[in-house]
């Protein structure tokens, strides 16, 4: 009887397709290993076992597999579960999930290869110079790559060069499979078994009396061997002698010395343990026991501590008490800036068992990582990372932590699967029977409604750590002080002032602006012209550092203008301000103090993050200014002072969440102040100092911001009364998107009636020329999900067969943030 497997392949296909297997692969292959297959005209893929059987397709004929690549399954069948859970309730593909699941290196490339055609006649006078450089090479040599041909004829776009050859039947295309990842291999030296008896090796030093950096060579590797059981590496040896490679090479090439290879982790984090004991004071000791109380009942608990209240030494005793059961842990930040400052802590704790998974790491460490989790099944080992983290082969998993679980940061957009980790969490705990702890000073309003109403268990924190008072908090009437001609540049008197004094105690100031770049707008003052992105429809934001007038959302730039582009004036000015305005004017206004800023600018890079917290908290920075970066639970011992230069921004946003995350950043960022023993000061710069929110972050009062927010979502049916689904439609014809979000906001009017909202463009409607349209479709609690996300489907599908909007991508976001 024939043999089946069906296959996951990365792409955003709805299916899963069927190929045919001979009885030896039925016999060997297994769910969760990676295997080879055609798929199209030439192109290959990897692809996913999901499962096996002998049911043939009934539409198509079922393709051979090309080859097999694993001799054991990468993905695991939880995996495999958790997968198809994600795709049926973010509406997206497994493809797609499977992309985002498995590090890049696991996808085997397939490339494209250029070869002469055998008996291939042509006359070279007929070629173009542009083929003629193409085959002179393959003359040359048996085959090219794509990107060898590119380099050859110095463009780019080669296909039209290799599609009029192949119309003139003088070369062929085919396929080559590659594997990207590549180990890491570690030359060892080792001593010639000849020379280990006492005589041999008396006689070989003799012999090299007239050699002495050969002999000093040997008497180091004695010394290397002695000092640690490991071996002895040719790198390690070179340094510790200062002898040159050539030395070396002689001592092999006399066989005096071997040589071999050695596969290594790229990541080591072998590490002491420093610190054995976890100290609670009362405080923590009744929220821990709150937390196992609410575990013997409910597998979620939401922890609601005060920022500095440590929270964090509570995940630690439950971590420590998971391992010592010897199963897994996993600790989701929102931001990779956290990450690199609990590994430290973690490290004292855990030593050895901590593996750490984000994405500034590259593609081959990524993968070392994912190996380990997978290998390291008997072994208690705690993962720390971002939100991709959760997508690592667990298999004995038993509790996961998710801190600072109201930040949206947690939440993907782009590409699919638009999941929230915060969410995913909590499924994936519930597959593993395992336990969630949700973590907040400030808990998202969905969170707490759920612990309020006994879906979540519920933890309280409220006591700073060591007794130390909550800030105070100060709200500066700017539209007043500006009045009164006491701004200087975007500081208030008062703000100068407090920074004056904290600096002149030695202790260090965060200035939080949650705008990069230097200035949002430059305005001509005669004519009000303002330079806009040609591709998007906003105005090019300036920074100063590179003197450059950029897009954010496209990456468009040009150089800073000197004149208006439209009247050529020279009278032109900058309007709104970003980080590097204010890290400009702190350097006029402290010339003798270190100022820092911390944001998606200063950060690129790999090590961009750790290098500035890092120096923050070594002292080497008085000052720091920052986006909301500065706001995720970073723990700085020195900072006295926390100032907001503008609270208006974060309000007045079109979003109806846009007053819980003021709040929620205001008083995290509040929260960097006075953690250690001293009582912080937060000033917050405002045109509004009366408004609600502003008046509820400067008395710390979560619990009324919480009362007031959930009766406006009650009214305008907001989550957590009401789900919604985002639509966005997007299109480089205006007319087509405009036609196509018609089209589909009538289709579900028509079963949905009056909860859909739109369609409507969005504040920014077109990006990289392409326009934006949305349609949100809000959804009872009573009214069933699956059933409503089987309509969506069936109306997406109607929408894709209507030939004009072809060209009209659909992206659907369920739980927009």
């Amino acid at each position: 009887m024939p043999n089946f497997v069906n296959i996951i392949l990365p792409l955003p296909l709805d299916k899963r397709f069927t190929y045919s297997i001979s009885e030896a692969e039925s016999v060997y292959l297994k769910p969760g290993m990676r295997i080879a297959v055609p798929f199209g005209k030439s192109k290959i893929y990897t692809g996913i076992v999901a499962e096996l059987h002998q049911i043939p397709p009934e539409v198509y004929e079922a393709k051979p597999i090309s080859q097999i690549l694993d001799e054991y399954p990468i993905v695991t069948q939880e995996q495999l579960n958790f997968w198809r859970w994600i795709s049926s309730y973010y509406l997206c593909t497994e493809g797609e999930v499977m992309r985002a699941a498995l590090p890049g290196a696991f996808m085997l490339e397939s490339e494209s290869i250029v070869q002469l055609k055998k008996d291939a006649e042509f006359d070279e006078s007929e070629l173009k110079d542009d083929e003629f450089l193409v085959i002179e090479a393959l003359q040359n040599q048996s085959s090219l790559k794509i990107k060898e041909v590119e380099s050859i004829l110095d463009k780019k776009r080669v296909l039209p060069v290799l599609n009029r050859l192949l119309s003139k039947e003088i070369i062929v295309l085919s396929q080559e499979i590659y594997e990207q990842y590549k180990p890491k291999r570690v030359r060892y030296i080792k001593l010639n078994p000849e020379f280990d008896s006492e005589k041999a090796l008396h006689s070989l030093l003799d012999k090299l009396s007239k050699a002495p950096k050969q002999r000093d060579i040997i008497l180091k590797f004695f010394t290397l061997k002695a000092q640690t059981a490991k071996p002895v590496s040719a790198k390690n040896l070179l340094k510790s002698t200062g002898a040159s490679s050539s030395t070396l090479k002689s001592l092999l090439r006399k066989e005096i010395f071997i040589e071999y290879h050695l596969n290594e982790d790229r990541l080591d984090f072998d590490a002491e343990i420093t610190r054995n004991h976890i100290e609670f004071n009362e405080f923590q000791l009744n929220a821990f026991q709150q937390i196992k109380n609410v575990f013997q009942e409910k597998s979620v608990c939401l922890l609601h501590g005060v920022t500095s209240s440590g929270k964090t030494e509570i995940y630690f005793k439950l971590i420590e008490e998971v391992l010592n059961q010897g199963k897994q842990a996993l600790y989701l930040l929102p931001e990779i800036a956290l990450t690199t400052q609990l590994i430290n802590r973690l490290q004292d704790y855990f030593g050895d068992k901590i593996l750490v998974y984000h994405s500034k790491y590259s593609m081959n460490e990524r993968v070392e990582v994912y190996q380990n989790v997978l290998k390291s099944s008997g072994e208690p080992k705690v993962v720390i990372g971002a939100r991709s983290a959760i997508f690592l082969p667990f298999k004995n998993l038993e509790l996961i932590v998710v801190d600072e679980e109201h930040e949206a940061s947690f939440k993907q957009y782009d590409p699919a699967p638009r999941y929230h980790a915060r969410d995913l969490a909590i499924v994936l705990s519930h597959q593993f029977k395992a336990k969630t702890i949700l973590g907040s000073a400030t808990p998202s309003l969905e969170s707490y409604f759920n612990a309020e109403h006994g879906k979540y268990g519920f933890a309280e924190l409220n006591r700073r750590y060591g007794n130390v008072l909550m800030p105070e908090i100060e709200i500066v009437d700017i539209k007043e002080k500006h009045r009164k001609k006491r701004m200087k540049d975007h500081f208030s008197d008062r703000l100068l002032k407090e920074i004056e004094n904290t600096l002149a105690e030695g202790e260090q100031v965060i200035l939080f602006q949650n705008r990069r770049g230097f200035s949002p707008i430059l305005e001509c003052n005669t004519c009000g012209h303002s330079p806009q992105c040609p591709n998007c429809d906003v105005s090019l934001t300036y920074h100063s550092h590179s003197n450059q007038l950029r897009c954010h959302y496209c990456g468009y730039n040009i150089a800073m203008q000197k004149r208006c582009m439209a009247c050529h004036s020279e009278d032109i000015s900058t309007k709104g301000f970003g980080t590097e305005q204010i890290e400009t004017e702190l350097r006029a206004l402290f010339p003798d103090h270190k100022i820092g800023r911390m944001d998606q600018d200063s950060t690129r890079g790999k090590y961009g993050y750790e290098k500035i917290i890092t120096a923050f908290e070594n002292l080497e920075i008085d000052i720091l200014v920052g986006t909301q970066m500065l706001t995720k639970g970073l723990d700085f011992r020195n900072v006295n002072l926390v100032g907001v230069m503008n609270a208006d921004n974060l309000l007045n946003f079109p979003d109806f969440r846009a007053h819980e995350r003021s709040f929620q950043l205001m008083l995290q960022v509040a929260g960097r102040a006075g953690r250690t023993k001293k009582r912080g000061k937060v000033l917050i710069q405002s045109y509004n100092p009366h408004h609600q929110i502003i008046q509820q972050v400067s008395t710390n009062d979560y619990v009324s911001m919480y009362k007031e927010q959930l009766e406006e979502r009650y009214t305008y049916k907001y989550p957590p009364y009401y789900r919604i689904i985002k639509l966005s439609l997007k299109s480089r014809d205006y007319n087509k998107t405009n036609e196509a979000a018609e089209w589909l906001a009538k289709a579900m009017r028509n079963s949905f009636k009056q909860n859909v909202l739109g369609p409507e463009f969005p504040p920014v409607a077109r990006i990289r020329n392409e326009y934006y349209k949305n349609v949100m479709l809000k959804i009872p609690q009573k009214q069933s999900l699956s059933k409503t996300k089987s309509i969506i489907d069936r109306i997406l599908i109607s929408f894709n067969s209507i030939a004009v909007f072809r060209s009209v991508r659909v992206i659907v976001n369920v739980d927009p943030i």
